[in-house]
C-alpha cells in the first residue's frame, strides 16, 4: 500500500514520471491527513473533565473518523489500480473497424472507472469534513486550529479528487453518464465548501 511507504519515499513516487501515484492518490493522502488531524483533536478531548458532556459523542466522532482515515488510505492505491485499465485502453490497437469498436468500449469503460474512485474520495472527505465541524464545535479549545487544518487539507483533497472526475468524464461519449458523474461532484463540492467555510470561519474568530 503506497500510504505504507515512507513518507519521503511516498514524495519520491510522486515526484517522479511514473503515472502513479498521481493528483487522484495525493488527494485521498490529503484527505487521510484531514481524518488524522480531527482524530487527534478528539484523542486530546476524550478524558478531559471539562468535556465530559461531550465525550461520548467526540469518541464516536473519532471512531468514525479513524474508519474514514483507514477508507483513504484504501483509495490512494484504489485510484492508482484504477488509472492501469485506462492507461492499457489508450494502447490497444486501432487498424480495423472492430479494434476501432472494441477500444472505443474498453476506454469508455476504464474512463468510467476512474471517475468512480475519485468520486468515492470526494464522498468520504466530505464526510471527514462534516465531523470536523463536530469537532469545532465541541472539541478541545487547544486544538482548534487543527480543526482548521484539517478541513483544509480535506477540501484541497475533495476539490483536487473532483479534478480528476471532470478529466475523466470530459472524454466520456455517453454524455448523460458523464453529466450524472459531474452533477454530483458538483453538490459535494458546494456541500463541503459551506462547510469548510463556517468551520475554517469558526475557528478563526475564536484564535484571532
Amino acid at each position: 500500500m503506497m500510504l505504507e511507504m515512507k513518507t519521503t519515499d511516498f514524495l519520491e513516487a510522486l515526484s517522479s514520471a511514473a503515472p502513479v501515484p498521481g493528483g487522484g492518490g495525493a488527494s485521498a493522502a490529503a484527505g487521510a491527513l484531514g481524518a488524522a488531524l480531527g482524530m487527534m483533536v478528539a484523542n486530546l478531548t476524550v478524558g478531559k473533565k471539562r468535556y465530559a458532556d461531550v465525550e461520548a459523542e467526540v469518541a464516536a466522532v473519532r471512531d468514525r473518523l479513524e474508519v474514514l482515515r483507514e477508507r483513504l488510505v484504501e483509495l490512494t492505491d484504489k485510484d492508482a489500480q484504477a488509472f492501469e485499465p485506462l492507461s492499457r485502453a489508450y494502447g490497444l490497437p486501432k487498424e480495423t473497424e472492430e479494434q476501432k469498436e472494441e477500444k472505443a468500449n474498453v476506454l469508455e469503460q476504464a474512463l468510467y472507472d476512474a471517475s468512480i474512485v475519485p468520486l468515492e474520495i470526494m464522498e468520504t472527505v466530505t464526510e471527514v469534513i462534516c465531523l470536523l465541524g463536530v469537532l469545532g464545535e465541541k472539541g478541545s479549545r487547544i486544538a482548534l486550529s487543527d480543526v482548521g487544518v484539517g478541513a483544509l487539507f480535506a477540501q484541497a483533497a475533495l476539490n483536487g479528487a473532483s479534478l480528476n472526475v471532470f478529466i475523466n468524464t470530459k472524454l466520456m461519449k455517453d454524455r448523460n453518464r458523464a453529466e450524472e458523474l459531474n452533477e454530483k461532484a458538483d453538490m459535494l463540492i458546494r456541500e463541503a465548501r459551506i462547510m469548510k467555510e463556517r468551520i475554517y470561519g469558526g475557528v478563526l474568530e475564536h484564535i484571532r
